[in-house]
């Protein structure tokens, strides 16, 4: 069952233009599924994957037949797993300059195409990224006419009803993620041996077939620690004692979860150094349903004692899924304010609360609001409650549509 991306109408808008397509992301999110639909749409049309070693050997060895076969006859050329091929830019530019075929490619990770691609692509390649699901994709297949609904209203106009309908399904998301796979499972234990299969093919495929890392124990501890403390400003020293990762490994390798959509980084918000900490960030994971297999626990949202950062790691992925940076205000005399968006309008603060009884907010947003005057502010729990001023108090899943 196909169930339709955000992405895909981006896609399809550039598929006109000259540049090369790179739609990355991690191993599961539906890059393929995405990329069939799109090619099935279409006339005059070749789909590749590169995990077909023969094709991958050709693409590597003999590229000018490469593009005989696949570019010169062709208006378009999909690859697939386009990351295992060993000086893949350096030969698609050849394609790119010598045919006018429209190339588009997916790679499971970020870091494999940088380094492959963008040095010989510069001014001829688009990166897009996709994720796993967000909330509004997984409410559309959950339950289509209530995210009609939930699409049509407004802050204003959601009723207590409509919320304590979609709540149920918020509540699955933040135990099980958005990884389609898991999506689709048809049962708790299927949903969980699915997050368990795609963080073990993440280390047996990204890891050691594509990064080349050695260090995978050392590794499996970090990506352990980390998603103990989702949400926490990262104190390196503990990190290096779990990891046993010396300080230089340790930023290493946090780089490689954050190139391989694991993690998601957060950095501080600040205009004043001398008051404001500025040098650690916060991890967050991309899925909490991977961070949920990490720590082996998928109890309900109301049993759990870690939900308020849940509902913080929910609100980070999906800012990411905007293109919006996360990033946190957190002065020297720890006055915090859990998210700052930046836009174009104006700053934007919010504060995450997993259990609000009535509308308020912290000493520290009020100091936020107070230095900095954004327009607005947003409380997020799971109730939505009338607004006070600037603040907006909203359920927790409208920061994807209200952002």
């Amino acid at each position: 069952m196909y169930i339709k991306r955000l992405l895909e109408g981006k896609l399809l808008k550039y598929l006109g233009s000259r540049e090369i397509l790179a739609v990355t992301g991690p191993r599961q999110c539906g890059k393929t599924t995405l990329l069939r639909r799109i090619f099935a749409g279409l006339k005059n049309a070749v789909f590749l994957d590169f995990e077909d070693r023969e094709t991958l050997e050709l693409f590597g060895e003999d590229i000018k037949s490469f593009a005989e076969l696949y570019a010169k006859p062709y208006r378009y050329l999909f690859i697939d797993e386009f990351q295992y091929a060993k000086e893949g830019g350096r030969k698609l530019k050849y394609i790119y300059d010598t045919y006018s075929t429209k190339i588009v490619i997916t790679g499971s990770s970020a870091s494999a195409l940088s380094i492959q691609s963008m040095k010989f692509l510069v001014g001829r390649l688009f990166v897009f990224n996709l994720y796993p699901f967000s909330f509004d994709e997984y409410l559309s297949y959950k339950d289509h006419r209530l995210y009609e609904l939930y699409i049509k209203r407004g802050l204003t106009s959601l009723t207590k009803p409509v919320i304590e309908r979609i709540l149920p399904h918020f509540n699955e998301f933040c135990i099980f993620g958005g990884y389609p796979r898991a999506v689709l499972a048809g049962d708790k234990e299927e949903k969980e041996t699915v997050l368990k299969g795609i963080y073990n093919t993440y280390f047996l495929r990204e890891i050691k077939e594509i990064l080349n890392l050695p260090e995978d124990y050392k590794l499996s501890r970090l990506i352990s620690a980390l998603a103990l403390q989702i949400g926490n400003v990262i104190n390196y020293n503990e990190l290096s004692d779990i990891s046993a990762f010396r300080h230089k490994e340790l930023l290493r390798y946090m780089n490689v979860l954050e190139k391989t959509f694991v993690t998601v980084r957060g950095l501080p918000f600040y205009t004043n150094k001398r008051t404001e900490l500025v040098k650690s960030p916060k991890i967050f994971f991309l899925d909490n349903g991977l961070r949920n297999f990490v720590v082996k626990n998928f109890q309900n949202i109301e049993k759990r004692q870690d939900k308020g950062a849940l509902y913080e790691n929910f609100v980070a992925s999906e800012l990411l899924k905007k293109g919006i940076d996360v990033r946190f205000w957190r002065t020297k005399s720890k006055a915090e304010v859990d998210f700052v968006m930046e836009k174009k309008s104006g700053i934007i603060p919010a504060e995450v609360k997993s259990d609000l009884k009535k509308p308020k907010f912290s000493k520290s947003f009020l100091s936020f609001i107070e230095k900095y005057k954004p327009k607005k502010g947003f409380v997020l729990s799971e109730k939505i409650f009338k607004g006070t001023g600037r603040v907006k108090f909203m359920p927790i899943f409208l920061i994807g549509k209200e952002a």
